[in-house]
């Protein structure tokens, strides 16, 4: 496994890391999820993601029935959770869910009960609050950092303005800003960490850990002739997954760079996971699966990333037809 400093940090993460988003609970049993952490874990992956959002919280139950029963020393991994939607669902009432002090501090104790621990190693604003001033959301994680409740705090999905004022507001109050985004970066959506982000990356110098890699398995080519029973892009819910991903070009793409895997011997998922990583901004790609022999196999991402020269990039490029007007910059 290889291991990437997040940003400006000192904490170290593995390149390739292991959520529970879409898997835990809706696919997987506490079995599967066992023996699926405990792959990740054995090959050296060192974070687990995961989010108050996801199953409504049975995703960190679960996540934290299997922390538990596996014993690992609590330094040897990191662990996250993310707020902003709230758990309850439609049944939110106005103060569970946004980025308010009262949601972030409730939903920062109530992850660390679901997933039995003492401290999260990453929270992330899971997405940027219009009603919520950006200090008092940097004030609150400060907060969560001195009581010991947090190590490090981030933003998912936020705007490359929203992160640099988080860093003005936290510099201006010598307080704490975010260390890391969490963006979707994959061969089909580019631009944010491309263009949007440069500039943080280059100036402010920030971790990213990345969701999607493979574009919800778009990028495998599983979706080629249509959606398998089960996988999930055929879950309930995630009819918005189907309608943006099953455009006709965007499977054109797809199967002419898993003609070109072929020809570079690897498989169409591990080049497209070993593509996203070797991007140097990017310090982790989350993985998800719901099998032993998917994680074995996109794991091999990490023997993929060096035959990613510039010429092999460069033939991506042409392939896919999704690079950003302003990325050479």
């Amino acid at each position: 496994m290889e291991y990437r400093r997040m940003g400006k940090s000192g904490l170290q993460l593995s390149a390739l890391s292991f959520g529970s988003w879409v898997t835990f609970a809706r696919q997987t049993d506490d079995q599967i999820n066992e023996r699926l952490m405990a792959q990740a874990y054995e090959a050296g992956v060192n974070f687990f993601d995961n989010a108050e959002v996801y199953s409504a919280g049975k995703s960190e139950e679960m996540m934290g029935r299997v922390l538990k029963k596996m014993n690992w020393d609590r330094t040897s991994y990191v662990l996250s959770s993310k707020a902003f939607f709230g758990w309850r669902g439609e049944a939110n009432k106005p103060n569970q869910h946004g980025l308010s002090r009262k949601h972030l501090m409730e939903a920062c104790h109530e992850a660390l009960t679901r997933l039995q621990v003492d401290y999260l190693d990453l929270y992330y604003c899971h997405r940027p609050d219009k009603n919520v001033p950006i200090e008092e959301v940097v004030r609150t994680m400060n907060t969560l950092i001195q009581q010991g409740k947090i190590l490090y705090w981030g933003t998912s999905e936020w705007s490359a303005a929203e992160i640099v004022e988080a860093h003005m507001v936290a510099k201006e109050a010598g307080l704490e800003g975010p260390a890391v985004e969490q963006p979707e970066y994959n061969l089909f959506n580019r631009r944010k960490v491309e263009v949007d982000y440069a500039p943080i990356f280059r100036n402010i110098g920030m971790g990213s850990t990345i969701w999607s890699p493979l574009a919800s398995g778009l990028l495998t080519g599983k979706y080629n002739d249509g959606i398998p029973e089960g996988s999930r892009l055929s879950l309930e819910g995630y009819e918005w997954l189907r309608d943006k991903a099953m455009a006709k070009e965007r499977l054109a793409g797809v199967k002419a760079l898993g003609e070109y895997a072929d020809e570079l011997g690897v498989s169409l998922a591990t080049l497209s996971i070993a593509w996203c990583i070797s991007n140097p901004n990017v310090t982790t790609a989350i993985l998800g699966a719901t099998k032993e022999s998917q994680l074995a196999e996109n794991l091999k991402a990490l023997d993929v990333l060096p035959l990613l020269t510039p010429e092999v990039k460069g033939r991506i490029d042409e392939i896919m037809g999704t690079q950003p007007v302003d990325s050479q910059h």
